[in-house]
């Protein structure tokens, strides 16, 4: 097996027999069936690459937490093999293995000791996980004193005081403070970069699309996608728009074709003979009640782009087509850039702008006006178009969901501020020099009478 992991035909249930009798003629009569049976896991299939960073995605109860555990082999599968090269180092459950009665250096001790290495071996690397961890004298008070960050700490300090071939990690991450996540990220980089294998579970997907060069989607414990970090993601909001939507079953998602291609089957029938019709990447939603006509991006004279230099105006112009009556319709835009990452999101209803209603049949232009303070490179924009807004910028109705519906480049502006980062916030600057007087020494040394 060249890879680092190869999961295959994975699957765990949990079963309620009954009886002890029955699960014991179950071994001999294989016909026999238990009376009740959970699926958390069916049928997982892939595999991962030395070097890979994977993010683990799904809602709570996916199944994500269960995968993990039977990878390091904490629980066994009902069906399936996991085929595993090499050292593993996991956190799974924060403080996971660590006795609260014990300090975090005898926990040191003990949970590496369970990894396989040898008493010799992790006192020569006490210092650096004491020195990782940062938590001062707490390293040698009980555990049971540690706040959750504090064994966050320690646990990924043991975890990560050898490179190993393949490191998981569960959620732990996101109790630590901002500080320690990016101690905890720019070593997962350096072990990637090494030849290390991440399996990283969590609810970041902002995580997801700047550490993964892969993710799994995971929904019911079925694997929906696995591939591209962005598809993935889209995929992963898509079924929570949906999840919060007064009425789901009006809701398809865009699966995974190409971004020209159309999804005339969610369209109404005079729509889809429309060649303009915008229909977005994978994840998108649509519905029959609206269709995107066209989308653009405009200079200040009104001629269309997909070039513009940095820190000049744009207008995002947006034409829809509705075909029923709307009583409070609301259009939004995000622009990610091309990890997926948003830079910038909002929507009609968030800048407190109200359309009013909307009948059947209408056709409305939306027009979002804003300086491009960005920094080069490429950028996508998403659409959005729902209906009754409601608290902080939720919506009753999704109608219209709309991934990388426009793309457009980002020049560099020569006329500007040498800058870095992801936008360019125009600082001022202004100084005052304080004229140089020297101190009079004779003042501190002066007799008094």
């Amino acid at each position: 097996m060249n890879s680092a992991l190869h999961v295959e035909n994975l699957g765990k249930s949990y079963r309620q027999w009954g009886s002890e009798w029955r699960r014991f003629a179950s071994w001999v009569v294989p016909s026999i069936r238990p009376r009740e049976e959970h699926w958390v896991l069916k049928e997982i299939n892939f595999s991962v690459e030395p070097g890979e960073a994977i993010g683990i995605i799904g809602q709570n109860g996916a199944g994500k937490s269960t995968l993990l555990k039977l990878i390091t082999g904490t629980i066994l599968p009902t069906e399936g093999r996991v085929l595993r090269e090499g050292s593993i180092a996991a956190i799974l459950e924060l403080g996971m293995g660590f006795s609260p009665d014990l300090t975090g250096r005898q926990n040191t001790y003990h949970s590496a000791g369970l990894m396989g290495y040898s008493q010799p071996k992790i006192e020569s690397v006490m210092s650096e996980i004491e020195a990782f961890a940062e938590v001062g004298e707490y390293f040698d008070q009980p555990v049971r004193t540690y706040s959750s960050g504090m064994q966050m700490r320690v646990a990924f300090s043991v975890a990560t005081a050898f490179r190993p071939d393949v490191l998981i990690v569960d959620e732990a991450l996101s109790v630590g403070d901002v500080y320690f996540q990016q101690k905890c990220f720019n070593r997962i980089r350096e072990f990637s970069a090494l030849g290390t294998t991440l399996l990283f579970v969590t609810h970041d997907i902002t995580a997801v699309l700047e550490i993964c060069s892969r993710a799994i989607y995971l929904r019911q414990g079925r694997l929906v996608t696995d591939g591209s970090p962005k598809v993935a993601v889209d995929l992963y909001q898509a079924d929570a728009l949906i999840h919060c939507d007064n009425s789901p079953s009006k809701l398809n998602v865009v699966k995974l074709f190409t971004e020209t291609e159309t999804n005339k089957e969610s369209l109404p029938a005079d729509a889809t003979n429309k060649p303009t019709i915008v229909t977005g990447s994978a994840g998108s939603l649509v519905t029959a009640d609206i269709s995107c006509l066209n989308v653009c991006l405009n200079d200040v004279a009104g001629n269309g782009l997909h070039n513009i230099i940095s820190e000049n105006q744009a207008k995002l112009v947006i034409r829809y087509k509705i075909h029923r009556d709307l009583d409070d319709p609301h259009v939004g835009f995000k622009i990610r850039n091309r990890f997926g990452t948003v830079i910038f999101e909002t929507n009609t209803y968030c800048m407190r702008k109200f359309i009013g209603r909307v009948e059947k049949d209408a056709e409305i232009d939306v027009c979002f006006d804003f300086p491009v303070d960005l920094t080069p490179g490429e950028y996508t924009i998403t659409l959005g178009f729902a209906n009754r807004g409601y608290d902080k910028g939720s919506f009753e109705e999704v109608l219209s969901y709309l991934h990388s519906a426009f793309v457009f480049t980002v020049l560099p502006n020569n006329q500007a501020i040498t800058w870095c980062g992801i936008l360019n916030i125009h600082p001022k600057v202004d100084w005052t020099v304080l004229p140089d007087v020297p101190l009079k020494t004779k003042y501190f040394f002066e007799k008094v009478e």
